[in-house]
C-alpha cells in the first residue's frame, strides 16, 4: 500500500501486542483490574482492545478499497479473505493435542474473535464499496438504533428482554439457538451471532476516520478530536438506558470505544504524521503482520496450556512458577511479567519477519 500513514500501522501494532497482554497472564486468578473484561456492564481498558481492532479495520480498509471497483474480482478477494480468518479462527477453537487433533463436535465454539473480524471486514469492506459517507452514516445509526430496539423490546419466550446474563437476554437466546453448545459460556458469547450487527458499525465508524485521513482537508487531527468527543459523550449518555457492554455490544459501547479509538488515534496522528516525531516502531512491526502475529500468539498459547511437563503441570504453569513466581513480588506483578514476556517474544518475531521483508496477508 503506497504512501502508508504511520498512525494506522501503529494504532493497529499496538491494538494486536495489548490484545496479547491481556489475554496471557502469568495466571487468571491474579490479575491487575486494568487488564481484565469489566464483569458485566461498563468498560475497562481492556475492553477497549478488540473494539479498537475492528475499528483500525474499517480505517484500513479505506485505504485498501477506496480507489477500487466494485467488480466480481473486488468482491472474490474480500470473500477470500474473510473466509481465510473465519477458517483460522474455527481451527483455534477445534484443535487439540490428541489425536486426531480435532476436539469432539459438540465442543468445539464456533463464533471467535478471527471470525468476528472475518465477518466484520466482509460486510465492512462490501458496503464501503457501494455507499457514500451519508448512506454509511444512515445505515450505522440505523444498526445502533435498530439493536437498541430488538435487545430492549422483543421478548425471549414470553418475558421481556433483559440485558442481563441469561436466561432472558435475546443475544444468549439466540446465540443457544443457533449454535446449541457451541459457544463461550452457557450464558453468554462475547462474539456472539446477533452482536456481530453492532460490531460491524465499529468498523464502519474505523471507515469515516479513515476518510479523515485520506481527505485533502485542514485540522484532520482537530475533527478526529471532535468526532471522538462527540462519540465518547453520546455514547455515556446512551448507556443510561441501553448499559455500555462488551459481551453483548451494545450500541452505546460501539460509540463509546469508537470515541477513545478516534481520540488515541488523533493524538499518535498528530504526533508522527503532522509534527514528524519518531516513536513507536515496534508497534509498526506488529502491524505489518498483525493477524498473524494475533494467530502464532492465540496458537502457541493453546499449546503451552494443553501440554503437559509432568504429567499434570501445563508448560505454562511451569514457566510461570518457575520463573516468575518469587516470594518478594506480588502475585499480580508476577503474572504481568508473564504477560510482558510473551509480549516482548511476539515483538520481537514482528521485528524478525518486518527487517526480513516477510509480510503474510491473511
Amino acid at each position: 500500500m503506497k504512501n502508508r500513514v504511520l498512525s494506522v500501522d501503529i494504532f493497529r501494532g499496538a491494538t494486536i501486542i495489548l490484545m496479547i497482554l491481556v489475554n496471557t497472564p502469568g495466571t487468571w486468578s491474579n490479575v491487575y483490574a486494568p487488564f481484565l473484561h469489566a464483569k458485566w456492564h461498563d468498560y475497562t481498558p481492556t475492553d477497549l482492545v478488540f473494539p479498537f481492532f475492528l475499528f483500525i479495520v474499517g480505517t484500513s480498509i479505506v485505504f485498501a478499497y477506496k480507489n477500487k471497483e466494485a467488480t466480481a474480482n473486488t468482491y472474490k478477494k474480500i470473500s477470500i479473505r474473510s473466509l481465510k480468518l473465519i477458517g483460522l479462527g474455527l481451527f483455534l477453537g477445534a484443535f487439540t493435542i490428541s489425536f486426531p487433533f480435532i476436539k469432539e463436535f459438540a465442543a468445539i465454539r464456533f463464533p471467535g474473535v478471527l471470525q468476528r473480524i472475518g465477518v466484520v471486514f466482509f460486510f465492512a469492506a462490501i458496503l464501503f464499496l457501494n455507499m457514500d459517507w451519508k448512506k454509511l452514516v444512515a445505515l450505522s445509526a440505523a444498526l445502533l438504533l435498530g439493536y437498541w430496539a430488538i435487545m430492549t423490546l422483543i421478548p425471549v419466550e414470553g418475558v421481556a428482554s433483559t440485558l442481563e446474563r441469561a436466561p432472558h437476554n435475546l443475544a444468549n437466546y439466540v446465540d443457544v439457538k443457533v449454535f446449541g453448545t457451541h459457544n463461550y459460556k452457557p450464558d453468554y458469547d462475547p462474539e456472539g451471532l446477533l452482536s456481530t450487527i453492532p460490531a460491524i458499525v465499529s468498523s464502519l465508524l474505523g471507515i469515516f476516520t479513515g476518510l479523515i485521513i485520506t481527505s485533502k482537508r485542514e485540522n484532520k487531527t482537530k475533527q478526529m478530536v471532535i468526532l471522538g468527543i462527540a462519540m465518547v459523550i453520546l455514547g455515556h449518555v446512551w448507556d443510561l438506558v441501553f448499559p455500555i457492554n462488551k459481551a453483548l455490544w451494545t450500541s452505546s459501547f460501539v460509540l463509546v470505544t469508537a470515541g477513545w479509538a478516534n481520540l488515541v488515534l488523533a493524538l499518535i496522528y498528530f504526533l508522527t504524521d503532522v509534527k514528524g516525531i519518531k516513536f513507536g516502531s515496534i508497534f509498526r512491526y506488529a502491524g505489518a503482520n498483525a493477524i498473524v502475529v494475533y494467530f502464532l500468539s492465540s496458537f502457541i498459547t493453546k499449546l503451552f496450556y494443553l501440554i503437559k511437563v509432568d504429567g499434570e503441570t501445563s508448560v505454562h504453569g511451569w514457566l510461570f512458577n518457575n520463573i516468575f513466581v518469587h516470594d518478594f513480588m506480588p502475585m499480580e506483578f508476577s503474572s504481568l511479567l508473564y504477560g510482558l514476556a510473551v509480549v516482548a517474544f511476539y515483538c520481537l518475531l514482528a521485528y524478525v519477519l518486518y527487517k526480513r521483508k516477510i509480510f503474510i496477508k491473511v
